[in-house]
């Protein structure tokens, strides 16, 4: 059982929140990380790897905007070792107030990962969400675990458990 690095942000919110759900569940398994000044090399220190991020508003949905706290890790991305490294990502949005951009970030980041070769598991199926277009949904799959908080709080601990359960599965085959 490799050391599972989860890199999250922001710090402060729901994402940040999940995350310490996920460090409840997992113990001294997992080392939680801002990804506020974050680099691949940090990145690197793990074969297992959890991305946690949240979708707000247009800046988020091109990933261009330097106040987001992904800003510099995208940008490090191409320095990051793939070969042996399994990925799983989580994201926050609100299906409600933005149906057409549902958890867009982590589709953003999950695509940008792919076009590295990144190995990413942890898809969930669309059939239990509510919205009408998402950056994050790749053959009837999100890339990763959509959580509504907003919306959907009293759902998010049965989600994580069950989509914990397929990813250490994934984590502990590498």
């Amino acid at each position: 059982m490799n050391k599972i690095g989860l890199f999250y942000g922001p710090q402060g919110g729901s994402v940040e929140k999940v995350a310490k759900m996920i460090k409840e569940r997992l113990g001294d398994r997992v080392d939680l990380i801002p990804v506020e000044g974050a680099t691949a090399a940090d990145i690197n220190k793990y074969e297992n790897i959890i991305f946690g991020l949240s979708t707000v508003g247009a800046d988020s949905w091109t990933m261009d905007h330097t106040s987001d706290p992904w800003a510099g890790i995208i940008k490090d991305l191409d320095k990051v070792e793939y070969l042996g490294k399994t990925f799983a990502l989580y994201g926050l949005g609100n299906q409600v107030m933005y149906p057409n951009h549902f958890v867009d970030a982590m589709g953003v980041l999950g695509r940008e990962l792919l076009r590295h070769g990144a190995r990413i598991v942890g898809q969930v199926p669309v059939a239990d969400y509510d919205y009408e277009a998402s950056e994050a949904v790749i053959d009837n799959h999100f890339i990763g675990l959509p959580l509504d908080e907003d919306t959907e709080p009293k759902k998010t601990p049965e989600r994580l458990d069950k989509w914990l359960t397929g990813i250490l599965k994934e984590f502990d085959e590498e």
